[in-house]
């Protein structure tokens, strides 16, 4: 392997009886549901060779009890300072507290959704305690990484959440009904936006009867989005497609405008739009303006997933349901992956379960942090009190 970094004795380790402490934070006081641990993931890493620990009552939002953590092995901690102190590596959903970094142990690394765009105070945090800060938003979207795609995992869930939040709100149902008084059409459906989010909604709008339309800027997914049995909106921009990690690429300003005069029409059949597009580490850009807002049907739902990166939706709010003068409902609620816990808790505890064992060596149970490694190269931020990531680092020193 190439130069690494190894969090304990070098192989073999002269100690037989050593074990690495894996702890789990809550993340209750921030309003957090989801977990970084769950029982089934708990008993995974115990096999690594980890000893697990986890705040007492960590699973209780997502429906797991604390006998149910006791009985996987995991050692339940009410005193958070010191379980910090010793920890090796400590896993959670967000971003820690700023002012627990500096209470975690030096040497120590720490993996959760960070967030590093928005909050680079929180890398030079990290630096200064010298632990190893792991952002889970970079890991790279490869083959090899799929299995720690906590991104991909959550947007799924959110995007079918999505889907439940419009119908349960629209006053309509949505799929076509025969009935004696007559025939009921089925509601209609556009997704901008045909990532994991937006396909996802796709899926669940048409196993709920729904008529389906889908747009995206990238034209490679015009298959996928007809293989979910949706019809898929071809508007002539010229010059689109993706960045890397998959994500849709800026378009310019005069490609907006001629996307918004195209997606006018569509928005205003529409009973539900769903918006989802999302630029890696930016500001989302505003693809529904008030007018085309103007031309929906009173009624209608609009739901921005893209409200806690900026938002899709001109007067969209976050945390808030708006209501516009012609009667279109926007549901601007951040992160509604959150209001599935359970399924999102073991998707991401799988997704970090999935990275330690990717770094994990066997033979002397620890982590194994190969620098030359392609996966690490892009998610490990901060190293050696040092911000590395070649992303940050550069801005640190300016």
């Amino acid at each position: 392997m190439g130069a690494g970094l190894r969090i304990s004795c070098s192989a073999p380790n002269p100690n037989p009886d050593f074990s690495m402490i894996c702890y789990a934070p809550s993340g209750a006081a921030s309003g957090e549901a989801r977990t970084a641990l769950t029982p089934a993931s708990a008993t995974a890493l115990a096999r690594l060779g980890l000893t697990v620990h986890a705040a007492t009552g960590l699973g209780l939002s997502s429906f797991h009890s604390d006998e149910e953590y006791r009985s996987a092995g995991v050692v339940l901690r009410s005193d958070e300072d010191n379980a910090l102190a010793e920890a090796d590596l400590v896993i959670r959903v967000g971003k820690p507290p700023a002012d627990s970094i500096a209470r975690m142990k030096r040497g120590a690394v720490h993996v959760s959704f960070l967030d590093p765009f928005n909050d680079p105070a929180l890398l030079t945090a990290f630096a200064n305690a010298g632990v190893g800060a792991v952002s889970l938003e970079m890991i790279p979207r490869t083959t090899l990484a799929q299995k720690m795609d906590a991104i991909s995992s959550q947007a799924s869930l959110a995007g079918y959440v999505a889907v439940l939040q419009a119908a349960s709100r629209l006053g309509r149902i949505l799929p076509m009904m025969m009935t004696p008084a007559g025939t009921l059409m089925p509601s209609r459906v556009f997704v901008i936006g045909a990532g994991v989010a937006g396909l996802q909604a796709i899926a669940t709008a048409k196993r709920l009867g729904a008529r389906v339309e889908a747009f995206d800027t990238r034209p490679v997914v015009e298959e996928q989005v007809r293989s979910l049995g949706a019809k898929f909106i071809k508007i002539d921009l010229g010059a689109t497609g993706q960045a890397a990690g998959g994500y849709a690429q800026a378009l310019t300003p005069e490609q907006i405008a001629k996307q918004q005069a195209a997606m006018a029409k569509v928005c205003a059949q529409a009973d539900i739009v769903i918006t989802t597009a999302k630029l890696f580490g930016r500001k989302a850009p505003v693809l529904v303006t008030q007018s085309m807002l103007a031309g929906m049907k009173p009624g209608s739902v609009v739901v921005d997933l893209a409200i806690d990166t900026g938002g899709n939706v001109e007067g969209s709010v976050p945390g808030r349901d708006v209501t516009t003068p012609n009667g279109v409902l926007i549901l601007g609620q951040p992160g509604l992956e959150r209001l599935v816990p359970a399924h999102a808790s073991q998707a991401f505890a799988a997704n970090i379960a999935a990275w330690i064992t990717h770094f994990w060596d066997a033979s002397t149970k620890t982590l194994r942090l190969d620098l030359s490694d392609e996966i690490l190269k892009g998610c490990l931020l901060t190293h050696n009190g040092a911000i590395v990531h070649p992303q940050f680092a550069a801005k640190s020193s300016t």
